[in-house]
């Protein structure tokens, strides 16, 4: 069994904001192998199945951002999972809106989710995947950081996630049967504008 966790925030007003685009990528993912039927375990929102041949929960925490954690480390004991066998979805705005790149492992950059997964596993290396929101800037004024990844997509934007969405599908089936170094060649995005691997500072 592995576990898919896609990050967010649970309530109305953060449907489709650049920090749940986690969500976005599980509720794509469960459409396209007809999983229904969420429950509600581990403070979260939990479907069980198969994809392929392997069973799988995927994992919406409803617990907000800074918490996630508590939900991933409860299912992680409950089922004896390691922390190889949790793949987290994330947004990053380090990364343009249409990029993903996934990793092994890597510290959580100042993103909250992260941050508190690593302390519930009591290690940051689990696998993620990291899905562009863009920067946040609009126009020639900086956005603060928190403002942009609580807010919703711009029409253009949306344009570039949604085959970014089934990209990042793509590769969480290909993370479950797979490994993960031949994951990363086949869907990681190439650096831009000099951005590197690196992680960086998030909310």
């Amino acid at each position: 069994m592995k576990l898919i966790v896609g990050l967010g925030n649970p309530g109305r007003e953060y449907h489709k904001t650049r920090h749940n685009v986690g969500f976005m990528v599980l509720e794509a993912l469960a459409q396209r192998h007809g999983l229904a039927g969420a429950k509600a375990k581990f403070h979260a929102s939990l479907l069980d199945g198969l994809i392929g041949s392997e069973k799988v929960m995927l994992m919406q925490p409803t617990t907000y951002m800074n918490r996630s954690g508590l939900a991933v480390g409860e299912a992680a004991r409950f089922h004896r999972l390691e922390p190889g066998e949790v793949m987290v979805v994330v947004d990053d705005t380090a990364l343009p809106v249409g990029a993903i790149r996934v990793r092994p492992q890597g510290g959580a950059g100042g993103h909250n989710g992260l941050s508190d997964i690593a302390r519930a596993l009591g290690t940051d290396a689990y696998p993620r995947l990291r899905v562009g929101v863009g920067a946040p800037r609009h126009g020639e004024h900086k956005v603060p950081q928190a403002d942009y990844v609580l807010s919703r997509f711009t029409d253009e934007q949306l344009a570039d996630l949604q085959p970014a969405v089934g990209k990042a599908c793509d590769a969480i089936e290909a993370w479950l049967t797979g490994d993960i170094a031949d994951v990363m060649s086949r869907y990681n995005a190439r650096p831009e504008n000099n951005q590197t691997d690196t992680d960086t500072k998030q909310t």
